[in-house]
C-alpha cells in the first residue's frame, strides 16, 4: 500500500486520501498548529465542520501552509459539513460560504450534510457554532420541517456554482440513502459514519459501495473519544485492550492504533483520527510496510457488537438510528 493511498470519488473522479486528520474536539488554540504539523508530516486530508467551532483557526493553518510552501492548495483535500440549523435552501449556500471564508478557501473538496436532522435556524451573529439547542442555556431542541430533498438540491447548487467539488452525507442510515438516491441529480460521493471494530456497519457499507459511494469512518478507536461524555463509553472495554488487537500489534511491531486504522484502509474505508501529540499524529499516518491477512481482518471485524457512541437519540429528541 502506498504512503498516501487514495480512493476515486464518483462522479468527479477526484482522488480522496484514505488517511486524514480529523478536527473534531480540537481546541481552537491548538487547531492552527495541528493543521500545520499534520501537513508537514504528510497528511493531505483535513476533515472539518462548522459545528466544531474551529474553522477560523484551521483556515489560519491552511493559509500559513500555503504561504510557506508546505503544500499547495491542489495538493490537499478539505472537507466541511453543513450544520442542522442551516438545512433550508436559503441557508445552505450562506453556510457554505461562511465555512469557505473561515477556512480561507475558494472551494471545498467535499461538503457533507452533517446529520439528517433539520433544526430551527440560528443566526451565526447570535451564536456560532449553533450546536443542538435553541438558546444559550441549552434547554430545548427545536426541529424544522425541511425535507432532505430540499437540502440536497441546495447542496447540488453548490456544485453548480463551483463552491464545492463533491457532496455527500454523514450519519445517514440505509433507508435515508435509499430515499436520497431516488431524487439526487448528483449522487453523494461520500458517506461518513461512525466506524470501529465495535460498530462495523457492514451491510450499510456494502450497499453504499455498490452504489459507487465512498465511505469515511470517524471515531476509529471506539469509545476513547467519548469517555467522560456517555456512561456506556466509560463502561465499554477499551478497544486497544482486546486480545486480537494486542496480538496483531505484537506480531507486526505496530501500535494497537495502527492495527485498527490499517483494518479500515485495507477495506477501502477512509480514516480521520486526530491526536495533539506529535508522535501519535505521525504514528497514525504510518500505515505502510505491513498488510493484515483476510483472516486477521475478519477477526477484528468479529469484535462488532453494534456499539454506537455518537447517537443523537442519547442527547436529543432524534433517535435516527433506532
Amino acid at each position: 500500500m502506498s504512503e498516501n493511498p487514495t480512493i476515486k470519488l464518483n462522479p468527479t473522479g477526484q482522488l480522496m486520501p484514505l488517511i486524514g486528520v480529523g478536527m473534531w474536539q480540537v481546541p481552537r488554540d491548538k487547531a492552527t498548529n495541528l493543521v500545520i504539523e499534520s501537513l508537514k508530516i504528510g497528511y493531505r486530508l483535513v476533515d472539518a465542520a462548522s459545528d466544531y467551532g474551529n474553522e477560523k483557526e484551521i483556515g489560519l493553518g491552511l493559509k500559513k501552509a500555503f504561504d510557506t510552501g508546505i503544500v499547495k492548495r491542489e495538493d490537499i483535500f478539505v472537507t466541511s459539513k453543513l450544520w442542522n440549523t442551516n438545512h433550508a435552501r436559503k441557508h445552505v449556500r450562506e453556510a457554505c460560504e461562511r465555512s469557505l471564508r473561515d477556512l480561507q478557501l475558494d472551494h471545498l473538496d467535499l461538503y457533507l450534510i452533517h446529520f439528517p436532522i433539520s433544526l430551527k435556524y440560528v443566526d451565526p451573529d447570535v451564536r456560532q457554532p449553533a450546536e443542538w439547542f435553541d438558546d444559550v442555556e441549552k434547554k430545548e431542541t427545536i426541529p424544522e420541517n425541511i425535507t432532505i430533498q430540499e437540502t440536497w438540491q441546495a447542496m447540488e447548487e453548490l456544485v453548480d456554482a463551483g463552491l464545492v467539488k463533491n457532496i455527500g452525507v454523514s450519519n445517514f442510515c440505509g433507508a435515508l440513502i435509499l430515499e436520497l438516491l431516488k431524487f439526487a441529480r448528483i449522487k453523494p460521493s461520500v458517506l461518513q459514519i461512525e466506524h470501529s471494530p465495535y460498530l462495523t456497519q457492514e451491510r450499510l457499507i456494502n450497499y453504499v459501495k455498490s452504489q459507487g459511494i465512498a465511505v469515511t469512518g470517524y471515531s476509529n478507536f471506539g469509545n476513547l473519544s467519548y469517555k467522560g461524555v456517555f456512561p456506556h463509553a466509560d463502561s465499554a472495554p477499551i478497544l486497544f485492550d482486546q486480545p486480537v488487537i494486542k496480538e496483531l500489534a505484537n506480531k507486526y511491531g505496530k501500535s494497537p492504533a495502527q492495527i485498527v486504522l490499517k483494518w479500515s484502509i485495507q477495506r477501502q474505508i477512509a480514516i480521520i483520527p486526530k491526536s495533539l501529540k506529535p508522535e501519535r499524529l505521525a504514528q497514525n499516518r504510518d500505515l505502510s510496510g505491513f498488510e493484515l491477512t483476510q483472516e486477521e481482518l475478519h477477526k477484528i471485524s468479529s469484535l462488532n457488537t453494534n456499539l454506537r457512541f455518537n447517537d443523537p437519540g442519547l442527547y436529543s429528541i432524534f433517535p435516527i438510528f433506532d
